[in-house]
């Protein structure tokens, strides 16, 4: 296969797409071997997409029911796959996003609108005067000439010619202000639109959170449960664990069941750099805050069950390099209604216990109690065939709010400023992330993308203000959002990272892209980068 640069890619080409690839233009899928596309910046959802080369005969207009079309602009995360160019440039999704981008265009700022209007009021004062004096003098008998030369110099003295240089001094040092606390100001009048916002229209992904999944709490099938600190795929953070009487079998249990998770895998982490799935990265760094580095070197991987959307597991069997005992053994992850039913026994303080009925609705019931907090579900188990496992525990997983988001948001509510959370995620991730910031999640509260597609420009202004949660939105969708707020007299800032974000950037009174994991589109739309 031939490499060359993808702007000289034609529809009718055909690509072949391997980890870590960006998708050079958008691709319909006919061959995939696992693939998986981090589709994030597109549509704000944090679980890569699964492709594969089915006909999708109806989409129901978000990006992520397309499930056999890659993507301009998105990330392979896993597997490979071949497709033909269908579209490139702004023929493709990016590009009808740039488009509706060119198409608005930038408010004035309060400070621009109030100049305007200054100018405007002195200009129309100053011709009263010159009209008022022209006539006295002219009712006094004096020369024209002399009169309008008198009138003309009271005009120019009226208009204060300073202030465009005070106003500029004046917005250079909040400018420079604003550089120190890592936030780059690319226009003036910005500095003064900062202050006069009161409403925050804020995108989740990698915005509010690091678009980072992070296992923050783990069970035991012995009943210890411990919370993990820390945020990305490092070793930053540690595994704290509950009161319990016995904390040596404790950390013995957690390290047995982070043990299957860190085998049963097939990312890496490279410098804090992830190469593999999210949630497979988010269990490495798990066991790295628990002291376990390079646990699968320790194995020998004899076979590999692939995770499918059927099967809902992922298996591998290994024989340990060190021990003398060579004996087989099967290391299982997946979701727990899959994996229970493989289960005989259950780890209990070292030793295996037959498992009963009434213990796996325990154990099924702190699944659900997990998941309820909108987090990924993941259960481990390992045992000598895949029809004789041992249930080790489960862990929890999220995309976590960055830390101080939730201090951050209380003093923008006591400053008389409200918050709207607007993501492409779907409706348990968005309301668990909300709550965990302290936004107001009542139902009438929060309300999807599709249900906007159906309002009208009334209908929008009347419920709008009263959401604080929008879900499952689509660019198109948080531009009418902050439309219908600026038309019912709020000044609003719009905060984002991903091509999604755009054009709502461009169109709030004041857009704020993220620095370190923006897209260049946000940051080329944006009024402020935070840095």
């Amino acid at each position: 296969a031939d490499s060359f640069l993808a702007r000289e890619l034609v529809p009718g080409d055909v690509v072949l797409l391997n980890v870590g690839d960006r998708v050079p233009a958008d691709i319909r899928l006919f061959e995939t071997n696992d693939l998986t596309i981090d589709e994030s910046s597109f549509t704000g959802e944090t679980e890569p997409a699964k492709k594969n080369i089915d006909s999708v005969i109806r989409p129901n207009g978000a990006h992520s029911s397309n499930t056999n079309i890659a993507f301009m602009g998105t990330l392979v995360r896993c597997g490979n796959g071949k497709g033909i160019v269908v579209s490139t440039g702004t023929n493709s999704e990016f590009g009808s996003v740039f488009k509706m981008m060119l198409e608005e265009e930038a408010p004035k700022t309060p400070l621009q609108k109030s100049m305007d209007s200054l100018g405007t009021q002195l200009s129309i004062y100053s011709f009263g005067i010159i009209g008022l004096i022209m006539l006295v003098g002219w009712i006094q008998g004096r020369p024209i000439m002399e009169m309008f030369t008198i009138s003309v110099s009271l005009a120019v003295a009226a208009i204060p010619e300073g202030l465009p240089i005070v106003v500029t001094v004046t917005l250079a040092l909040g400018v420079m202000r604003m550089a120190k606390r890592n936030a780059i100001v690319k226009k003036l009048p910005t500095v003064e639109t900062l202050g006069c916002v009161n409403v925050i229209c804020s995108d989740k992904t990698g915005t509010i959170t690091r678009n980072e999944m992070t296992a923050t709490v783990l069970v035991t099938s012995d009943g210890y449960i411990a919370e993990l600190t820390g945020a990305g795929y490092n070793d930053h953070g540690q595994v704290l664990l509950h009161k319990c009487d016995f904390p040596d079998k404790a950390r013995e249990s957690v390290h047995q069941l982070l043990e299957v998770g860190a085998v049963c895998n097939n990312a890496s982490i490279i410098n804090e750099l992830l190469l593999g799935q999210p949630t497979e990265g988010a269990l490495l760094a798990a066991a790295m805050k628990h002291g376990m580095y390079n646990v699968g070197d320790r194995y020998v991987r004899l076979q590999e069950y692939p995770f499918s959307s059927e099967q809902k597991m992922m298996a591998v069997k290994c024989s340990s390099k060190y021990d003398r005992d060579k004996g087989e053994v099967y290391f299982v992850k997946g979701a727990i209604e899959k994996i229970l039913p493989k289960c005989t026994s259950y780890s209990w303080n070292g030793n295996v216990t037959p498992l009963t009925a009434a213990k796996q609705q325990e154990f099924m019931a702190e699944a659900h109690e997990i998941a309820k907090k909108g987090l990924r579900v993941m259960s481990m188990a390992k045992g000598t065939t895949l029809q004789d496992l041992v249930y080790v525990g489960i862990v929890g997983i999220c995309d976590p709010p960055r830390p101080q988001v939730r201090e951050a948001i209380t003093i923008l509510k006591e400053s008389g400023v409200q918050v709207k959370m607007v993501t492409g995620d779907s409706v348990d991730t968005a309301v668990a992330i909300a709550q965990l910031i302290g936004l107001e999640v009542l139902p009438s509260q929060v309300m999807s993308g599709e249900q906007l597609d159906t309002f009208t420009e009334t209908e929008l202004d009347e419920a709008i203000p009263r959401v604080t949660v929008f879900y499952r939105v689509s660019p198109k969708n948080k531009l009418s959002i902050v439309k219908s707020l600026q038309r019912t007299g709020h000044i609003v800032g719009m905060t984002g990272d991903g091509v999604n974000d755009g054009v709502a950037l461009k169109k709030a009174d004041i857009g704020i892209a993220m620095g370190k994991n923006g897209t260049d589109v946000c940051k080329e739309t944006a009024d402020m980068i935070l840095v």
